[in-house]
């Protein structure tokens, strides 16, 4: 296995472990924290970067099911934790206990591009 396929697969499933942590304990907790918004940001973090070294090894972004559902993904990411950072601030308690509704929906969105990009790096699809 090269250095780049292990970075990248390192880096991609740490952002899976970062954001299942994150959005299943923000869930499992029934109201938004600090923590929550840190572990979110590194999630993104680490998938940001494992999609740039796994785009090193395809040439770029591709535009297909795989290559569409991972930038949406990436962009969700972004705009889920720039949003939780918001509701964070503004302090508001209803806000902070509405907000794991949206996560479970990133954190699905999020698990398309996560499991294709698996079936296509073992050759099942």
């Amino acid at each position: 296995m090269s250095p780049l396929l292990m970075k990248a697969i390192i880096f991609i499933t740490s952002a899976l472990v970062f954001y299942t942590i994150g959005v299943w304990s923000e869930k499992l907790g029934g109201k938004l924290k600090t923590w929550h918004v840190v572990i979110f940001y590194l999630g993104l973090i680490c998938d940001t970067l494992g999609t740039h070294f796994m785009m090193d090894i395809a040439g770029g972004i591709k535009f297909n099911l795989h290559g569409i559902t991972g930038a949406l993904a990436i962009l969700l990411m972004l705009f889920h934790a720039l949003w939780a950072t918001k509701v964070l601030i503004s302090g508001s308690e209803e806000q902070k206990e509405k907000f794991h509704k949206f996560s479970i929906v990133v954190w699905v969105i999020w698990l398309v591009p996560y499991i294709l990009g698996m079936l296509i790096g073992m050759g099942v699809i």
